[in-house]
């Protein structure tokens, strides 16, 4: 399995470097639309899954000549479950000038050390499914231990001191779509410098929603730096998408 990938075309960034600090299915969450399937391996412990060389030389591969505009931390699972990534981070702004993204579902942001890790990136793209403890069990179905009082304290708490991009991103399905209204005020409370509006469009158990719903649920984030992938030019449009000519991220 590839550690680094592409560029890709991502709806949310541009043309996007990837780079899978895992490599496998590991993830504190194991969320009921997931489009990678089932988490295999569900854990809130910190392992090196890939080590840092190895990472090193893949990019040193991939980045020479790339046209891209971003690199992005993200894969299979749980970015910030590698015990490495600050290793990895600091190799990446070795081989590069592009700013540096995660995509992370937030459960490790009540962790000091995750949290001084990720100021160190440019871009932190936090999960937001839920707006309270029983929608969080029933979508995120977390690990033991997690609270999501806790997650969503440390999400705000890390917006006001982080001086990067602290962005949201909701994956919108069935059972979260009627509470738009209270997860926008939730966002509101955060004030992140942009919101994803986001439904599964690759293969998933939940199925996505229509493009009329998902306009009905943007107009609940008024006043806030919305883009959903269902407007987004990047991510072209949905018919593209299920045809399987989907971009990626």
């Amino acid at each position: 399995m590839k550690t680094v990938f592409g560029p890709v075309s991502s709806w949310r960034f541009g043309r996007s470097i990837g780079v899978d600090p895992l490599c496998q299915n590991v993830c504190s969450f194991d969320c009921v639309y997931c489009q990678v399937g089932p988490t295999l391996n569900k854990t809130i412990q910190k392992e090196i899954f890939i080590s840092t060389d190895r990472i090193e030389e893949d990019l040193k591969r991939v980045l020479p000549g790339a046209s891209a505009d971003v690199v992005t931390i993200s894969g299979y699972g749980e970015p910030t479950l590698a015990k490495n990534l600050d290793e990895i981070i600091e190799v990446i702004r070795g081989l590069t000038d592009l700013p540096i993204a995660i995509l992370t579902n937030s459960s490790t942001l009540p962790l000091g050390k995750m949290r001084r890790t990720l100021r160190d990136l440019d871009i932190v793209v936090a999960k937001l499914d839920a707006y309270n403890y029983s929608l969080f069990e029933e979508i995120n179905r977390p690990v033991k231990g997690l609270h999501f009082g806790d997650i969503l304290k440390w999400i705000k708490k890390f917006k006001s001191s982080f001086e990067g991009r602290l962005e949201l991103q909701t994956m919108f399905i069935e059972k979260n779509k009627d509470y738009a209204g209270e997860l926008a005020k939730v966002a509101a409370e955060i004030q992140p410098d942009k919101v994803y509006i986001n439904t599964p469009l690759r293969h998933s158990p939940e199925g996505h929603l229509s493009e009329d719903q998902m306009y009905e649920i943007e107009k609940h984030f008024e006043g806030l730096n919305v883009s959903s992938v269902c407007n987004s030019k990047k991510y072209r449009s949905y018919k593209e998408v299920l045809n399987g000519r989907s971009v990626q991220g």
